[in-house]
């Protein structure tokens, strides 16, 4: 066991490494009165002067026990007695969780944090030091084991992370209870026992007074063993988090209504990097991605191979669908993915020279008119150009309705249009929403960037003024 000069040394080299502060920073020491956050509020006091740090003891009455009252107290007092600033809260949590529907430890959590977060804004302090320690990690890593996790719960409690602009830090993360109880005996610091923690009510307490026990008779170090896996893994889930966001810069094109990039740019990462790409959209795009199952992750990589179907959708979770569209892979958010209604929802008249935005396929169609002499062809198949004379007016630009069909230029008979959105491979998200040219006789003319048919071409000698139209995207 580290003795007194130790432990201390050990905590300052530990702020040093982690940067967990600067000179000059105000913290908030998370205190609730039991024997870790009573230590952490001691050791933080013996180095303020020396690291040029201020503190503020921060403490949370959550109202569940009748010695709730007295911890307060004595956490006020041992506050003051060690020339400490001191904020406390009674969070009345009863009706907080029966307004809100949660269980008690996540409806206390989340009151608590509120709390430092407030105190931290009332004294301009942009750190909140929790007191965890190692046991509490091997407990987490144990519990999220058993619930079944990847590499990002193995990392568990993280010594350090941002929280709404202040940051969360654990200077005890490496020291052990048996440690902070010994110091606290050492300094004759006062603390409470919370008697909530011998219920096995909680999941956590099963793990900590039956599981853990039981394992480390089978290894007296299973412990330490449990947190050098989540310190392996933090850093190693750290690295892995980079190399995604790296890749996500550099292959994923964020739209209006979510994200999207290549099959095969996908298909080429390492399975790990796939996935963890995967999670980083999902992440991206919603707040209720952590719903996302492994299952689902899988099912979305399989679709990014070579062989895979063409055209293919997931409801991914998250309120986020899944879709290959032949090469690409689409994210969509849900609310951003309302379907166009087929018919008399999408017309924009065209009576002439003149511009028409399109807002639901986010493209402008510029029409032209000039004279025969002009002649001007279409450069690619975004551009088109009619003989004024056989067109019916007004032109009409609309959405695709059931059994559409077009005589194309070059060919005999007429063909679906739904048939060419597959033979030019448009994306099947885009196909209700895709504009289509048409008379006032409801004859199809030009399907932008696919085909032309065969009505009111201009022809020289014969023609007089001619039509030239262009649509291109916003």
């Amino acid at each position: 066991m580290m003795g007194d000069d130790g432990r201390l040394r050990a905590l300052k080299r530990l702020a040093a490494e982690e940067k967990l502060w600067r000179k000059g920073d105000r913290v908030v020491v998370a205190v609730s009165g039991g024997p870790d956050s009573m230590a952490l509020l001691h050791m933080l006091s013996r180095l303020r002067a020396e690291e040029g740090i201020a503190l503020v003891a921060a403490h949370a009455n959550h109202g569940f026990r009748a010695e709730s009252e007295e911890e307060a107290v004595m956490v006020r007092d041992y506050a003051a007695q060690l020339g400490v600033p001191f904020e406390h809260a009674a969070l009345h949590m009863p009706d907080y969780i029966e307004e809100t529907g949660m269980n008690s430890q996540e409806a206390s959590r989340t009151k608590r944090y509120a709390f430092l977060h407030e105190a931290a804004q009332k004294h301009g302090a942009g750190i909140i030091a929790l007191a965890h320690h190692a046991d509490d990690q091997a407990e987490t890593v144990m519990m999220r084991l058993l619930r079944g996790t990847g590499t990002t719960g193995l990392a568990a409690i993280a010594m350090r992370r941002s929280e709404k602009n202040v940051e969360l830090i654990r200077p005890l993360l490496r020291m052990r209870k048996s440690e902070l109880l010994q110091y606290c005996a050492d300094f004759h610091i006062p603390y409470c026992i919370d008697s909530s923690n011998e219920k096995r009510d909680y999941f956590r307490n099963v793990v900590r007074l039956d599981v853990l026990p039981y394992l480390s008779r089978l290894n007296p170090g299973f412990t330490g063993s449990l947190c050098r896996l989540a310190h392996i893994a933090g850093a190693e889930d750290d690295w892995m988090e980079h190399e995604a966001e790296k890749i996500f810069r550099e292959t994923v094109a964020v739209t209006p209504s979510g994200a999207e990039l290549d099959a095969e740019s996908l298909a080429g990462l390492h399975v790990a990097l796939q996935r963890r790409l995967i999670k980083l959209i999902l992440n991206y795009l919603s707040q209720d991605a952590d719903s996302v199952s492994f299952e689902q992750i899988e099912s979305m990589r399989a679709a990014a191979r070579t062989g895979a179907k063409s055209t293919w959708k997931l409801d991914a979770g998250g309120n986020i669908r899944f879709l290959r569209e032949y090469g690409k892979l689409r994210f969509v958010r849900l609310d951003e993915a309302r379907p166009i209604p087929a018919e008399g929802s999408y017309p924009y008249e065209v009576h002439g020279a003149g511009s028409v935005t399109v807002n639901e396929f986010a493209s402008i169609f510029t029409f032209t008119v000039l004279p025969a002499e002009a002649n001007r062809m279409p450069e690619g198949r975004h551009e088109a150009c009619f003989d004024m004379s056989k067109l019916t007016f007004p032109l009409k630009i609309r959405n695709r309705q059931p059994g559409d069909r077009m005589n194309i230029l070059g060919l005999n008979g007429s063909k679906k249009v739904q048939d060419m959105f597959v033979d030019a491979k448009v994306a099947p998200s885009l196909r209700e929403r895709y504009p289509i040219l048409c008379d006032a006789e409801g004859r199809l003319l030009w399907v932008p960037g696919i085909r032309r048919s065969g009505h009111a071409l201009a022809q020289a000698g014969q023609t007089e003024s001619i039509l030239h139209v262009r649509m291109e995207h916003e």
